[in-house]
């Protein structure tokens, strides 16, 4: 089942684009493979954000500020200092908040029309599925292994294409998962790592890698979205920021 199928299914009344979107997306409209009928896709779009972090905080941006119908946050942790280096959602006066609590206020700000619905849980084996199945692309923003081989293993299952990404030091790695037919996350990584996890906290990450990864994760959801352009399904991206390397390796 493609994307725009999937789409079709989840909707029940579509949504018509409303005066205030008619002038908010005017660059869009100029765009011949975007236009007003990609836009109307976009709106009537579902789209679930898994972790409100690194990657999560650029990319809940791009999407609401896209105009994405409705996102889903699932993330059960509070804004800290530490976080303020990279996570541009949250801001010094929210530190001790809940960051999907910080993120809707923030999302609603940038597009008013925009549903968000919480999730203040961690992703498990008794809700992954259940969640998922309700949205039509899902995001692996997070940086547990364990929690991503669910994410990987539950897409796949539901077909709902999986926009993928894990930041380290200076590199960067993108990809998307179950569209149309293309690799899953098991074809790339078919065993959880003996360690299982790392914190985030206890290594090096340079503040700006998240946010060029987690925006390349919104353009591939806009691409799945809208059908513009080529999504990277097959194909995994690979860049180090320290030289401005970027490379394609082909996902067997």
């Amino acid at each position: 089942m493609s994307p725009v199928q999937t789409q079709k299914r989840l909707i029940t009344n579509m949504k018509k684009l409303s005066k205030e979107d008619l002038s908010r997306f005017t660059r869009h409209f100029s765009l011949s493979e975007v236009g007003h009928e990609g836009q109307v896709r976009l709106k009537n779009s579902r789209v679930l954000v898994i972790g409100a972090g690194g990657l999560g905080s650029p990319l809940l941006i791009y999407l609401a500020a896209a105009g994405i119908g409705k996102i889903g946050i699932v993330d059960n942790d509070t804004v800290s200092i530490s976080n303020l280096q990279r996570q541009v959602l949250y801001s010094s006066a929210e530190i001790g908040s809940k960051k999907v609590e910080v993120a809707s206020r923030r999302l609603y700000g940038l597009y008013p029309e925009i549903e968000i619905e919480t999730y203040d849980m961690r992703l498990d084996e008794a809700n992954a599925e259940d969640l998922m199945r309700h949205y039509h692309v899902v995001a692996d923003c997070t940086d547990n292994y364990r929690t991503r081989e669910l994410i990987g293993r539950v897409s796949a299952r539901l077909k709902i294409p999986l926009v993928f990404a894990s930041v380290l030091n200076y590199e960067g790695q993108v990809t998307v998962f179950n569209y149309r037919g293309g690799p899953s996350y098991d074809s790339l990584y078919p065993q959880v790592p003996k360690d299982g996890i790392y914190n985030e906290n206890e290594i090096g990450l340079l503040g700006v890698l998240p946010g060029i990864a987690g925006t390349l994760q919104a353009n591939e959801i806009i691409k799945i979205i809208s059908g513009y352009g080529k999504v990277i399904s097959g194909s995994l991206l690979v860049f180090n920021i320290s030289d401005n390397r970027f490379n394609l390796f082909r996902i067997p």
